[in-house]
C-alpha cells in the first residue's frame, strides 16, 4: 500500500525529521511505499505553504495516509488528514499499523506470501 506519513513538524527540533525518517524506514521494511514529507521537503527553511503545495501533490497518489502521534495538533497534517478522508482515503495509525504487522502472523509482506502459497495448496 503507498502511504502518505502525516504529522507534526513544526515547532519540533529539526521539524521532527528523525522520526518522519525512522516511521518511513520502519514501514519501508513491512512493504509499504511510504510518501515521506520530509523527504519532499528536506529545506528545513522552505516556507510553510510552499512545503504543503508539494506535500498535497503527492498525497493525492496515494492509497491511504499513515498519521503519527500529535497529528491533530499539526495545521498541516490537519489539512491533509481533511484532504484524505475527503476522497476516501483510509487513514491509519502509524503505531497501530506497525505493531499490528509486526505480530507474529501478522500483514507483513512474508507473511502474505506464504498464506497465498497455503491457500493455493489447501
Amino acid at each position: 500500500m503507498k502511504l502518505y506519513l502525516a504529522g507534526p513538524m513544526t515547532g519540533y527540533p529539526d521539524l521532527n525529521f528523525p522520526h518522519f525518517h525512522a516511521t518511513a524506514a520502519q514501514l519501508r521494511l513491512q512493504g509499504h511505499e511510504v510518501v515521506n514529507p520530509a523527504e519532499i521537503n528536506a529545506d528545513t527553511s522552505a516556507e510553510w505553504a510552499a512545503c504543503m503545495k508539494q506535500d498535497i501533490a503527492q498525497l493525492v497518489t496515494c492509497d491511504g495516509i499513515a498519521v503519527l502521534t500529535g497529528w491533530d495538533a499539526s495545521r498541516g497534517a490537519r489539512l491533509e488528514h481533511h484532504i484524505a478522508t475527503a476522497l476516501g482515503m483510509p487513514v491509519h495509525c502509524a503505531y497501530e499499523l506497525m505493531a499490528r504487522e509486526f505480530q507474529p502472523g501478522g500483514n507483513t509482506p512474508d507473511n502474505a506470501e506464504r498464506q497465498k502459497r497455503e491457500g493455493a495448496a489447501g
